[in-house]
């Protein structure tokens, strides 16, 4: 996977305290001119590769923990995720010149799923249709993600809300999200691009706003269901240090929901979803008719995958400058600066940490039990060919008593979470972890 950001915003949501920035205006073209570069130059670092394990394993998407002597093998790169930012501002030509960029680096199969964030304010029939010409095939509206996935344990628990901006269809909540767009202008952007990618538009809804009640919810859910097509984001609100709404909060002047109202919410939705035929397939994603997230399951599942642009994280193998670890890597994340490092050395990486074999099993760990397919004995051995899941998670300690509970199964497939347990994941973690470590 490719994750290419566009930093700009035309405002800053009252919540948001991303890598975003509002200019009075945007060199597109040398923006445009850096991704380019940037892209090549990590495709090339990265030699996007597959591992081979032995004959009957194939080929597998760089899930491995490589050693020096493993060879790389071309492979085709299989999504493509613009974030940001907003990356609807930016235009259908800067689009296709990172996918030309990409298909000339790498081999971009016409099945890869390309996907941009879309805000509705930005995003008519004419722009919309210019997207796709230039090679987008899925949307998502009214969400600007980061494409970054924080490399510690103790931020992979709280994924879903701190690296998305939801959106919501009423106008008194939008108004307090400090949201550019109102409800009208969703339902008709969410309209169009249903109608300019069919079965491919997903939409994203917040709850625990503050002052939101019960019904607010449950009215605005119902809504949803009316507009949706077939994929589904959930978000609880979580309120970071330093923006608007955290403040007013803070100060009194708006008041959250509280903890049993939230968990109500979430299991109301997580029903009412279900028995509208979506799949809960991730803690926070619901589709239906397979139309999954082929990108962000490549997240959950720990596949490598390259940042490109401001503040891009990316997790990957640099064979091509004679590395043989897995690095978590960082892009300078002022725009003015990273284009002045493009420029001179071919990319902005502003950190680079070489993975630990345990740091990469954490995430796995942390990542995969998000899904409801959870860690396969497959992937788990691609990461820890010498330590079983089963040699982990299957002896007495804290795994046993939460499957005991009804929390957790470990079977034949793997180590996943109930339906329960999905809903309580980020307590549940702490306790495998530590179990984990001990090994």
């Amino acid at each position: 996977p490719l994750c290419p950001q566009w930093p700009y915003c035309r405002k800053r949501c009252s919540y948001c305290n991303f890598n975003t920035y509002v200019v009075p205006a945007v060199d597109e073209a040398a923006v445009r001119a850096c991704l380019v570069r940037e892209a090549r130059t990590l495709l090339r670092l990265s030699q996007v590769h597959r591992w081979v394990h032995g004959g009957a394993h194939g080929r597998v998407r760089g899930t491995s923990v490589p050693t020096c002597k493993s060879p790389p093998l071309p492979y085709s790169i299989t999504s493509v995720f613009f974030g940001g930012g907003t990356p609807s501002l930016a235009s259908p030509r800067t689009i296709a010149a990172v996918l030309e960029a990409v298909a000339g680096a790498a081999h971009l199969p016409a099945s890869a799923e390309v996907t941009l964030e879309a805000n509705p304010s930005s995003t008519d029939t004419s722009r919309l249709a210019g997207f796709r010409a230039a090679g987008v095939n899925r949307l998502s509206i009214g969400v600007q993600v980061r494409g970054a996935l924080p490399r510690s344990p103790a931020a992979l628990h709280d994924l879903a809300v701190t690296t998305l901006l939801p959106q919501s269809l009423d106008d008194a909540e939008l108004r307090l999200l400090g949201r550019e767009h109102t409800a009208a202008e969703a339902r008709k952007a969410v309209e169009a691009a249903r109608g300019l990618f069919p079965g491919r538009t997903s939409i994203d809804l917040i709850f625990g706003l503050p002052g939101q009640s019960r019904d607010a919810w449950a009215q605005g859910l119902e809504a949803a269901l009316g507009l949706c097509d077939n994929h589904i984001s959930l978000y609880q609100l979580t309120l970071e240090r330093g923006t608007v709404l955290a403040a007013q909060v803070q100060g009194g002047t708006l008041p959250l929901p509280p903890q049993d109202l939230l968990a109500d919410m979430y299991q109301t939705a997580r029903t009412v979803l279900v028995a509208t035929g979506f799949r809960h397939y991730e803690v926070s994603n619901f589709a239906r008719k397979g139309a999954l997230s082929n990108h962000n399951l490549s997240y959950w599942r720990a596949d490598q995958y390259i940042g490109v642009g401001p503040g891009a994280h990316g997790h990957f193998v640099p064979w091509g400058e004679g590395g043989c670890s897995r690095e978590a890597r960082v892009q300078t994340p002022d725009p003015v600066a990273w284009m002045r490092e493009v420029q001179s050395q071919g990319h902005g990486t502003r950190s680079r940490v070489v993975l630990s074999p345990l740091e990469q099993l954490e995430e796995l760990l942390t990542l995969g039990l998000r899904t409801d397919e959870g860690v396969t004995h497959e992937r788990w051995g691609h990461f820890s060919p010498q330590l079983s899941l089963q040699a982990v998670f299957g002896v007495p300690g804290e795994a046993w008593v939460l499957q005991e509970q009804d929390w957790l199964l470990l079977d034949g497939s793997g180590l996943r979470c109930t339906w329960a347990g999905l809903a309580v994941l980020d307590s549940l973690l702490p306790n495998l972890l530590c179990q984990l470590q001990r090994r």
